[in-house]
């Protein structure tokens, strides 16, 4: 599979903290990467640098051939990356629909992108309507709605039960065999390990591990750094 994203020592300061100590990351066309690590650890600074929303203190981002290193962050979504946040931004007094249409003129496409995540049957409901784990699939179809190359995933499960855990795993699965990329940060492992193809590890603004879900669930750094212990999968 072809390289589509690849960063190389990426270094973020803020003052003296510093957040990225030269991460190295590499994402194939078409793959599930997960981005995992504890709180603190840079993984959503990382994104924050690839979605331009950061310029990083030195290092290179390239994608799809190109160094986007520096540029604005609607500059790079344009090229075909998208993002979600942490917490849901939508605009509470349109509707889902609205919200939607905000990211593209295609109104059958916004709605192709509501029904992907669910959300068709509530494209006329306002936003402040929503319960969470839809508010996280407007979140999701906002950003799809730029029709990316590669979709980034801010914890996208934070909040959710078990039954909307597994849902959102089958949208992003979904949205994998549509030939989108995805580079997901998440601390839920059960879903993580699941559903991704390969996983990067942050500690403290180190990679420390990488490698399939298995090979990373039993390395000994993984778990002295954040799982605490071996994960069964």
């Amino acid at each position: 599979m072809p390289l589509l994203l690849r960063c190389e020592k990426i270094v973020k300061r803020f003052g003296g903290l510093e957040a990225l100590k030269g991460v190295d990351l590499d994402i194939d066309e078409g793959l599930i990467v997960g981005l995992i690590g504890p709180n603190g650890s840079g993984k959503t600074t990382l994104i924050n640098c690839i979605a331009g929303f950061y310029s990083p203190t030195s290092g290179r981002i390239f994608f799809d051939g190109r160094d986007i290193t520096g540029l604005k962050n609607y500059q790079i979504c344009k090229l075909g990356i998208a993002r979600t946040f942490q917490i849901p931004r939508p605009f509470p007094s349109l509707t889902v629909l609205q919200n939607v249409m905000v990211a593209t003129v295609d109104k059958s496409y916004a709605i192709e992108c509501l029904r992907v995540t669910g959300l068709f049957d509530k494209r006329d409901v306002l936003a402040r309507d929503l319960t969470a784990h839809q508010m996280r699939m407007l979140e999701l179809a906002r950003a799809l709605a730029t029709n990316p190359k590669i979709l980034m995933l801010d914890e996208v499960m934070a909040g959710l039960n078990p039954v909307e855990i597994e849902n959102t795993i089958q949208v992003i699965k979904e949205l994998r065999g549509k030939g989108l990329t995805i580079l997901w940060v998440e601390h839920v492992m059960r879903a993580i390990m699941k559903a991704a193809d390969y996983i990067y590890v942050l500690h403290e603004g180190l990679k420390i591990a990488e490698g399939k879900p298995i090979e990373v669930a039993n390395d000994e750094k993984v778990i002295k750094a954040y799982l605490g212990e071996k994960y069964i999968l």
